[in-house]
């Protein structure tokens, strides 16, 4: 299983358009608690799915355009890609199963 894509401003859009199945964007930060908690329950969720869920990771304070773009004002917030567009969010470190109902719901 690969590792979290690490996104950038400049490989952004790319790897939106290059995402198979459900990406998941999690917008994050070094200082974030919340953060820090949910990321391991992100990374079981997309080892779990066998290839269908890719997770990628937005450090919001290396890349604030990203955070502005996506209207991101509190971290953590999980976006659900799906075909390239933004087809749900989660903002706030949520129990596995709410995020798993969301990843049910978009497969």
């Amino acid at each position: 299983m690969a590792d979290a894509l690490h996104l950038t401003e400049k490989n952004f859009d790319e790897a939106l358009v290059a995402s198979q199945g459900v990406l998941m964007v999690d917008f994050w930060a070094e200082w974030c608690g919340p953060c820090r908690a949910v990321a391991p329950v992100l990374d079981e969720l997309a080892k779990e799915s066998g290839g269908t869920v890719t997770l990628a990771k937005v450090n919001v304070d290396e890349n604030p355009g990203l955070a502005a773009r996506y209207g991101i004002r509190s971290i953590p917030t999980i976006l659900f890609v799906k075909q390239g567009k933004v087809a749900d969010q989660v903002i706030g470190a949520v129990p596995k199963v709410q995020l798993k109902k969301k990843l049910d719901a978009l497969a």
